[in-house]
């Protein structure tokens, strides 16, 4: 086991290595966010394949946290490299950091890549689960991820689909699952990592892995995700967001303030 978060580490310090080089050429930090998920779920899926428990949970934890960072990463990179600006969130970064911008974001980079090691624990810990049937507890993990998967997919796609209409640039998407959630692929996201959580919590420990939907729900209170992300939306869109603040939940999926009287 700690051969391979070892080994994990290393791929991943020298990947992210690639990343910040690329850019300091592309001027787009974004890139960190692509790296980051394909790298959790390409660490995920050499743990399943080198693990020594049953395979049948290695073959599920594999393919639970592959094809949830195989979407994401794809999405990623549409969304926020291939031939966009940079993200607001790291625009403000850079210009804030100055001429101190390409050493700060080398070690953010480099501390992406120990996260990426951190949250693909999960998977490390089923993968090495000899016990030759799944649990209750696993089968509920599993469910959950079904759940929150097709959710996080429905609103990245929502909100693509109102990106890519010249017509709403400048305005805020609040069409589907935008209307009951500022955040909505922030809250699913973060259910996705509960189910991992949930799923390796069965294995010998598993309970470790419960660290990381609490570090993802910190991260995105608290760091990089809600607070920039609503920072840089009252720059660009002003009253027009604040209203929606007042309407809409933040986080947790709820009718909007005025649906229910």
């Amino acid at each position: 086991m700690i051969t391979l978060a070892g080994g994990g580490w290393i791929l991943t310090a020298a990947a992210m290595l690639l990343l910040w080089a690329w850019q300091q050429r592309l001027g787009n930090a974004g890139v960190v966010d692509v790296g980051w998920t394909a790298l959790v779920a390409g660490l995920a899926i050499l743990d399943a394949r080198f693990g020594t428990g049953w395979e049948y949970r290695r073959a599920a934890a594999g393919f639970m946290m592959g094809s949830w960072g195989l979407r994401l990463a794809v999405y990623l990179l549409y969304d926020r490299v291939l031939d966009r600006p940079e993200d607001g969130r790291y625009a403000e970064m850079r210009r804030a950091w100055g001429a101190e911008a390409p050493r700060r974001f080398f070690w953010f980079f480099q501390t992406q890549a120990l996260a990426a090691v951190a949250f693909s624990l999960p998977a490390l810990f089923a993968s090495m689960n000899g016990d030759d049937r799944f649990s209750l507890v696993e089968l509920i993990g599993a469910g959950l991820w079904i759940a929150a998967f097709a959710g996080e997919s429905t609103a990245d796609r929502q909100l693509l689909r109102f990106k890519s209409n010249a017509a709403n640039r400048g305005r805020t998407c609040r069409a589907g699952l935008w209307k009951f959630s500022r955040h909505p692929n922030y809250f699913f996201e973060w259910l996705i990592w509960v189910a991992f959580a949930l799923f390796a919590s069965a294995s010998p420990w598993g309970w470790i892995a419960l660290a990381c939907p609490a570090a993802m729900l910190y991260f995105l209170f608290k760091v990089t995700g809600i607070p920039l992300n609503e920072a840089q939306a009252l720059r660009s869109r002003g009253d027009e967001y604040r209203d929606y603040q007042r309407a809409t939940s933040v986080f947790v999926p709820w009718f909007q303030k005025g649906d229910l009287t």
